[in-house]
This record gives structure tokens, C-alpha cells and sequence, in this order.
């Protein structure tokens, strides 16, 4: 069957090798003039600083996308971090910020800082969830509902933030607990060899060796469609017909593509869900530093701070990141949707945070990268994604526009992926 890929980004590259892999004769077309999206490293000073997600895989070598990987028998070798999260506390517990020091807290003693009466109510909460996990509202909502503390909502909002660039009030109750289910179900992050690149070049390599073919800086501009099917794509003028399409630019995108559809129920239905798609936004702060900030490659959430989420040190396991003798930090915080327009002041204050966290120690700034637009962290936020399948027949929606329930950043993706490939396979 010939498959056509539109866009190299994770999603897209997870397809491609998987559809290779079981006969398929596979092209993909990437408008930039590399693969990977945004995940993929880029060099700066000797520093292999990633184009989007952090070098960092939510799950570590247990979770989804390392279960494919080893699926697909991609040379990806990914380190479980060690401690796997950590939380960053004000030394004394009177302060509100870090400016007379930190402590370090252990992220499964998240509990302690609690009252009695909370704690006793998490404990009872986390029980009933499990079987009967919230059915409608936001997961800041659930926290007031149930607990309302303001720790409660420092330490959900800095976990959201990090890992889906959301604040608790921007997701529902069912995905998050959605994603805790799966931090149990599979274990902590782990830093993949190479960094992010590592595991796309694994994914090329996989393509090529079974015979797929990758077109870069070659933009599709229309996919083509007769009685809402999907026939093949436009690309630089030239057509190039297909059986199935995958698409990794998300459900808006690749329904702008879409020509001559027929304004079917099931159609108009979708076009409306559209409308209500709003991607993450986030930034991402990258540091180099000659002796550790952190000290370990694990997450370091940052409940007290105004801006910054959490960070990682991935130099700690892979050393080849950053020059002899140098270190890579990265930060991350989530931008908030009402302040699309106001990112300098946004990154100034991430910028502060850092000197706060940081006080008396020697660092430098080697870039500041914002995610918004046609560039976000998300192309649908999660909790806001679509199904994989579109109602044009052959075409389907992957990647970071259509992830899986529960998954973190690239898990999620992942998750989405094989959800396409148990449909397009059976």
C-alpha cells in the first residue's frame, strides 16, 4: 500500500518507520529543510539545544514510546533519571519564594506539606478516582471542590505547567487524572542518547533501510480529495498520489489542505469542533553552567516560583549534550493564553526566577525560545484533542494535534500513533 507522510515531526517519523516496517511504501514530505519538527537538537556554542521538547522522555525506557521504539528495533537508548523528580521548596517553611534558599523534597512526599485533614482526604481521593475518575470540569476546579489549599494549587499548577504547559484551570479533571494513572501505571522520565535527535535519526535510519523515502524542504500545499476521499498531495507544484494519508500537522492545518470536501453532517460536525481547538503555549529557557546547577538528570518542579515551572539538567546523564566541562539547564514555563501578547514580559519574569533559584551561582543564557502560534508546544492542548481518524476517508491526524489520553507530551503522540496504526492495519 502506498502511504503518503505529511510532516517529519515525532508523530509523523513514528508512523512512517511503523508503516515501513509492515510493507508499506511510505514517503514523507517535511516543509522545513530538516526532520524532527520540534524534536530534534539544533547547535549553538557545542550545545545540543532541542528545537521543542526537552531531551527528556516522560516516561523513561517503560512508557509508551519506548515500548515502540524497541518495537520497531530503533537504536534509542534511554536512561531512567535518577531521583525522577524532585520538588523545589523554600528553605524555611514560613517563606513564599526561594530567596533565602531551597530544599529539595522528594516528588512522592508532595503529601507532606498538607494538613492532616487533606492528607487523610487524598489518600481517600486518590482510591475512589481510580474506579471513578471525574466526568466534567477543570482539575483547578476538582482542587477547590475537594481540597482547597494553596499548596495544592502551587504543586498542581507547576505540574501541569511542566508537563502539558497548562495551568490546572486550562485542563480537565478526567485527562490529568488521566496522566497520574499513567505515571503509576509506568514510571519517572529518562534522558534519551543523543537528546532528542537521537531517537528522530533512529526513526530516519528505520525509514530508509525499508525503503521509505523523506523529501525535506518540500511543502505540501494541498491534499488532494474526490467524494471525500483522500486521494494524494500537492507538493511544490508536483502531484503525488496515494492509498493513505498521515497527516502530523495537526487537525486545522491539514483541513485547510483539504480541497473540494463535501459539506457532509459528519463534516460540518468536525469543522466545528475545530473551532474550539486552542494550542499550548510555552517557554523554554536554556542555561550553560560549568559546574551542575541540580546536580542529577532528573525534573525539578518549581511550585513557588512566579513564572518557571520546572527545569532538568540532561547533562548529568548525557554528557555529549553540551562541551567538555560545561553543563546544559533547561526551564520550562507555561504561557498563559491571555498573555499571548505580552511574551517579553513573560520571559523576564522566567528570567528572574531563574536569578532567584539560582542566587550566587554562575551561569549563562544561551537562548530563549517561545512556543505560540504556528510554533506551540501543542498544536491542540491537552484534553482538546481530536480523533486520529478525520471524516475524509484515508486521511488521518497524528502527532502533537491528536494525541492519546493521558499522555504527556511525546507519550501522548505516541499513544495517538498507535491508536492510528491499529485502525489503518486492521
Amino acid at each position: 500500500m502506498k502511504t503518503i507522510v505529511v510532516g517529519s515531526g515525532l508523530g509523523g517519523l513514528l508512523s512512517a518507520a511503523y508503516l515501513a516496517k509492515s510493507g508499506h511504501d511510505v514517503e514523507v514530505f517535511e516543509a522545513l529543510p530538516f526532520t524532527g519538527g520540534r524534536f530534534t537538537n539544533i547547535d549553538y556554542k557545542g550545545f545540543k539545544l532541542s528545537t521543542g521538547a526537552l531531551h527528556m522522555v516522560p516516561h523513561g525506557d517503560s512508557g509508551p514510546l519506548s515500548q515502540m521504539l524497541k518495537k520497531l528495533n530503533a537504536d534509542v537508548n534511554i536512561v531512567t533519571s535518577n531521583p525522577s523528580s524532585v520538588i523545589r521548596m523554600p528553605a524555611n517553611d514560613n517563606d513564599t519564594d526561594y530567596k533565602n534558599g531551597f530544599r529539595d523534597m522528594a516528588f512522592h512526599d508532595f503529601k507532606v506539606p498538607f494538613s492532616l485533614i487533606n492528607r487523610i482526604k487524598i489518600a481517600f481521593l486518590a482510591f475512589t478516582t481510580k474506579y471513578f475518575p471525574p466526568k466534567k470540569g477543570t482539575f483547578d476546579d476538582w482542587i477547590k471542590h475537594h481540597i482547597n489549599e494553596k499548596w495544592a494549587t502551587r504543586i498542581a499548577n507547576s505540574f501541569c505547567g511542566w508537563s502539558i504547559s497548562l495551568k490546572s484551570s486550562d485542563v480537565s479533571a478526567k485527562e490529568v487524572f488521566e496522566i497520574i494513572s499513567n505515571l503509576y501505571r509506568y514510571s519517572g522520565p529518562g534522558v534519551p542518547t543523543g537528546g532528542c535527535k537521537g531517537i528522530t535519526n533512529a526513526l530516519v535510519e528505520i525509514i530508509q533501510e525499508n525503503g521509505g523515502k523523506i523529501y525535506t524542504g518540500k511543502e505540501v500545499t494541498e491534499i488532494i480529495t474526490s467524494n471525500n476521499h483522500a486521494k494524494g498531495v500537492v507538493a511544490d507544484g508536483d502531484k503525488y498520489y496515494s492509498d493513505l494519508i498521515i497527516s502530523d500537522i495537526g487537525h486545522i492545518e491539514t483541513n485547510r489542505l483539504c480541497k473540494n470536501v463535501t459539506e457532509t453532517e459528519e463534516y460540518v460536525q468536525y469543522k466545528n469542533q475545530l473551532q474550539n481547538i486552542k494550542s499550548s503555549a510555552g517557554i523554554k529557557i536554556s542555561l550553560a553552567c560549568d559546574e551542575p546547577l541540580i546536580g542529577h538528570g532528573g525534573v525539578v518542579l518549581t511550585p513557588y516560583s512566579k513564572r518557571i515551572d520546572g527545569m532538568n539538567e540532561v547533562t548529568n546523564v548525557d554528557k555529549t549534550l553540551a562541551p567538555e566541562g560545561k553543563h546544559l539547564v533547561m526551564t520550562h514555563q507555561c504561557l498563559r493564553w491571555d498573555r499571548l501578547d505580552d511574551i517579553e514580559e513573560e520571559i523576564e519574569l522566567g528570567l528572574q526566577d531563574i536569578r532567584d533559584i539560582f542566587l550566587n551561582k554562575d551561569y549563562e543564557v544561551l537562548m530563549v525560545q517561545s512556543y505560540h502560534d504556528g510554533w506551540p508546544v501543542n498544536r491542540s492542548a491537552s484534553s482538546q484533542d481530536l480523533s486520529n481518524k478525520t471524516p475524509i476517508s484515508n486521511l488521518y491526524v497524528v502527532g502533537d494535534g491528536a494525541k492519546g489520553e493521558g499522555g504527556i507530551e511525546i507519550e501522548g503522540i505516541t499513544l495517538g500513533v498507535l491508536n492510528t496504526m491499529d485502525m489503518v492495519l486492521s
